[in-house]
């Protein structure tokens, strides 16, 4: 089936405030091991690492498969728990490496709210798109008619009684941007959104993103292999390298948005971070 997104240009703007007084996501000092499936040994992906996220800030973590970058944000998520350090968000403590029970998990309803895209949709066949969104809603006390503005945000009005299985995939995956919108995230974690979509399809959902977040600032996490997007989205880059994982380079993307994907200036940055990338 045939992908209904359009290409439409971006113009240049005055580059827009950033709240970055206080911090939201906060790692500190976290360490993670894991036993391999294939060795049966022990290996650390993270030893005393830490990074944080300021308000309204959207950073960007790039790096070789195997440096942890989805472990990152599964952290982040309390979808993982640390071994060690502490992990706070919005002041308050998400998990820590102590014995015994942790702070809120993040997934109980009581922590702050996160919206969470994959590489994959992961919507439910059997439900149509709509009501996959009014799920979402539903589960985080709002209210489930949210989601046929979420829909047309993201240009899915005319498919919300649709199901996945008929739409293409920058449909499902637009479908997928609207359920995590749709719930007033305090933070947004991207975890490779974009990838398993042809060139054309991703480039126009960035595109989609990018209007999403200029017209509403959101604080958001973004995992991702590809430079340019991480160039082009983020306010912020950072370089993970090595096993256990550290921060091998930082850049800072001072660029104004809206941003234009042929921008030589974000060009310029993607060839800073490849270069990093080595």
């Amino acid at each position: 089936m045939t992908d209904t997104d359009t290409d439409t240009g971006t113009t240049s703007g005055a580059p827009a405030e950033r709240p970055r007084q206080r911090p939201y996501a906060v790692l500190d000092g976290v360490g993670k091991e894991f036993t391999s499936a294939r060795t049966g040994e022990r290996e650390t992906v993270f030893d005393d690492f830490s990074l944080t996220v300021h308000h309204g800030e959207l950073v960007a973590v790039v790096g070789a498969s195997g440096t942890g970058k989805t472990t990152l944000l599964h952290l982040v998520a309390g979808l993982e728990h640390p071994d060690s350090g502490r992990i706070t968000l919005n002041d308050g403590t998400l998990a820590d490496g102590s014995p015994g029970p942790s702070g809120t998990s993040g997934t109980d309803g009581t922590g702050p709210r996160l919206g969470v895209v994959f590489q994959q949709p992961r919507l439910l066949d059997w439900l149509s798109v709509r009501r996959n969104v009014e799920l979402a809603l539903t589960s985080t006390g709002l209210d489930p008619a949210g989601a046929s503005q979420a829909l047309a945000d993201v240009g899915l009005a005319q498919y919300a009684d649709r199901y996945p299985s008929v739409l293409s995939g920058g449909q499902r995956q637009r479908a997928a941007v609207a359920r995590a919108f749709a719930v007033q995230p305090e933070l947004v974690l991207l975890d490779e959104p974009f990838s398993a979509l042809d060139q054309l399809t991703a480039r126009r959902l960035r595109l989609l993103l990018q209007d999403l977040w200029t017209a509403r600032p959101r604080t958001g996490l973004l995992v991702t292999h590809n430079p340019l997007e991480a160039a082009f989205l983020a306010d912020r880059v950072i370089v993970l390298e090595g096993r256990p994982a550290r921060v091998h380079a930082e850049f800072a993307i001072d660029l104004p948005r809206p941003r234009a994907p042929e921008d030589p200036r974000v060009f310029t940055h993607q060839t800073e971070i490849l270069a990093a990338l080595g």
